[in-house]
């Protein structure tokens, strides 16, 4: 089997290199999906953000425990996984399926204006708010992965331009 790691900041575009994924037929889980399934199920939500679970439980059961979780979904000779955040999930895929990382890149501007704009619930309220969860990111250990990856893939001009540069990196890997 071959994972292709999807890693990037918050806003940089990975579910857009997800939806490309999808049109080519590549099955994917996201791990954030996994951190907000187990967030709704755990009843912790008037105790603590979606951010402050997913670091408890990376407290309790390993920085590795939603690389773990997600490797029960894989299936099949390619499967993509978006949202690693450290070098320890990383090692988790290494230890199952020959591995590679994609990195996603925006500026943090552009990277702010997509988040508010999703308008999902975890989006930020305002720049300060944005940046905590940077930090919180690259706490997790999301630069090293980042600045490991194989491919890099910078989307700061037109979606159809970054969706086509992603075709074309996702066809090299298959």
């Amino acid at each position: 089997m071959r994972a292709i790691i999807v890693t990037g900041m918050p806003g940089a575009g990975k579910e857009e290199l997800l939806q490309v994924a999808g049109s080519m037929g590549l099955p994917f889980v996201r791990m954030g999906d996994m951190v907000r399934e187990a967030y709704a199920a755990s009843g912790k939500a008037s105790e603590m953000s979606l951010g402050e679970y997913a670091s408890s439980q990376r407290a309790e059961f390993g920085k590795d425990v939603w690389a773990r979780r997600s490797m029960e979904r894989m299936s099949g000779d390619v499967f993509l996984v978006d949202g690693c955040r450290s070098m320890d999930e990383v090692s988790s895929f290494r230890s199952l399926a020959d591995t590679v990382i994609i990195a996603v890149h925006a500026p943090p501007s552009l990277r702010y204006a997509r988040l508010v704009s999703r308008g999902r619930e975890d989006a930020p309220r305002d720049e300060s708010e944005f940046l905590e969860r940077d930090r919180r990111e690259v706490g997790w250990g999301i630069a090293e992965v980042i600045a490991l990856s194989d491919v890099m893939l910078v989307n700061d001009s037109s979606l159809k331009d970054f969706r086509d540069a992603a075709r074309k990196a996702l066809e090299a890997l298959l």
